[in-house]
């Protein structure tokens, strides 16, 4: 469904328009559609039919409490990746044992607080991380869930920094090393294998490398078992993309259907983790034109968001659409970058854009939903953005303006 889309020559979500959420809360904000975010989940969820399953949201797309919150009341799991995260979940209403934790550095506190909430499974990511996790659990008199990541091998053809399914990436197990692991698994006193685990990258969009990727998974599953092994579950990871610019990923319902053909009916639940798919097209980041500034070769429109709020253009070269909220003729379009105050020249949300603008008009920069708060910083000193929901006609704040107090909260000075 598209969350955000025109109305009478106003940029709305649903029956609000962006123009009267950025008076009424200011910008920059970043703006959430309930409905799209339920649309995207189900569609997740319905795909699988009666076969057993859990979808887990993957945190760190959007850790906010609301949408965290939302998602727990429809029945979700969730993909956590610290400690922090994992309490969010728990605050928001969500389910310890609905909860997997993945990660590569997992330190003892967290595994502690792991094991005391009672979570589904830690995704072991290393031999160390298993005998830590083993000293952890027999200390407190526990015994640890495990399904090991494994790392197939497999070019998932995105961006290197989100690829984690490469022989050269930090991630999870090699592919050739995994039933070495999970022999030791088996011996170890405080450690219950209870399934498989694969994540392969982020912003995928062809169905060819999960179905690579779980076509290398199923031998390794078959001998396993062969040692006598009981798994439980197989999680398939998450990673479809979404479309920013002229990407056409498949739907949930494709990527869920090749996984139940591969599977087919041996019996384990399946576990998704989606993160993007369900809340980056979502979302939009509301920001205000300060000034038009144009040079002998670039015209520059300057607005009040900035690489603090939104990294992504930066970190990635990403590509984001940016719509006015008013629509304007298309004849009064200009070439603009645009760009933010923070001083840095790699502050940019979007280049070379032909848009009509000018100084005070409002823009949205769009399916900001995922990787946009949540990696936004305080950088230059700047507070960062609220958050509101949008739930019909009704518009909630979820997360309110940081003020220049709570940005310095926690510092001193020298004494004298």
């Amino acid at each position: 469904m598209r969350a955000f889309a025109y109305t009478d020559g106003q940029l709305c979500a649903g029956g609000v328009a962006l123009a009267d959420i950025a008076g009424r809360f200011g910008t920059p904000c970043y703006v959430y559609s309930r409905a799209a975010i339920e649309h995207n989940w189900k569609a997740y969820d319905s795909a699988f039919g009666q076969r057993d399953h859990l979808i887990c949201y993957a945190i760190k797309a959007n850790s906010s409490l609301a949408v965290i919150n939302l998602l727990a009341r429809l029945g979700s799991g969730f993909d956590v990746v610290s400690v922090g995260e994992l309490e969010r979940v728990l605050r928001a209403g969500g389910e310890a044992d609905r909860i997997v934790f993945s990660g590569v550095g997992k330190r003892e506190d967290e595994m502690q607080r792991a094991l005391v909430t009672g979570i589904r499974c830690f995704n072991i990511e290393s031999l160390s991380e298993l005998e830590r996790l083993n000293r952890v659990a027999r200390g407190m008199n526990t015994v640890a869930p495990v399904a090991v990541r494994v790392n197939p091998g497999v070019d998932a053809a995105t961006h290197p920094y989100i690829a984690t399914g490469l022989e050269e990436n930090k991630f999870g197990v090699p592919i050739d090393e995994a039933l070495a692991v999970y022999r030791a698994a088996d011996g170890m006193e405080a450690i219950m294998v209870t399934g498989v685990d694969c994540h392969i990258g982020s912003q995928i969009t062809s169905i060819a490398p999960f179905s690579d990727a779980i076509g290398r998974l199923l031998p390794l599953i078959d001998a396993i078992e062969d040692l006598g092994i009981k798994l439980c579950h197989i999680d398939v990871g998450g990673g479809l993309g979404i479309s920013y610019r002229d990407e056409t990923p498949p739907a949930p319902a494709d990527l869920v259907g090749s996984v139940l053909q591969a599977v087919g009916d041996r019996p384990y639940r399946l576990i998704l983790e989606p993160g993007r798919s369900i809340i980056g097209s979502a979302g939009v980041l509301l920001a205000r034109v300060e000034y038009i500034k144009r040079t002998p070769s670039k015209n520059f429109a300057i607005v009040d968001a900035a690489m603090n709020d939104l990294l992504r253009p930066a970190l990635y070269q990403a590509w984001h659409d940016i719509l006015p909220v008013r629509e304007q003729p298309a004849a009064q379009a200009e070439k603009f970058d645009v760009v933010g105050p923070v001083c840095e020249t790699g502050d940019f949300l979007g280049r070379d854009r032909e848009l009509p603008l000018r100084e005070g008009d409002l823009v949205a920069i769009c399916s900001t939903g995922a990787y946009g708060f949540c990696m936004s910083s305080t950088y230059n000193s700047r507070p960062r953005a609220c958050e509101v929901m949008v739930d019909g006609g009704t518009v909630h704040e979820i997360r309110r303006r940081e003020t220049l107090d709570e940005l310095m909260t926690g510092e001193s000075v020298l004494p004298a």
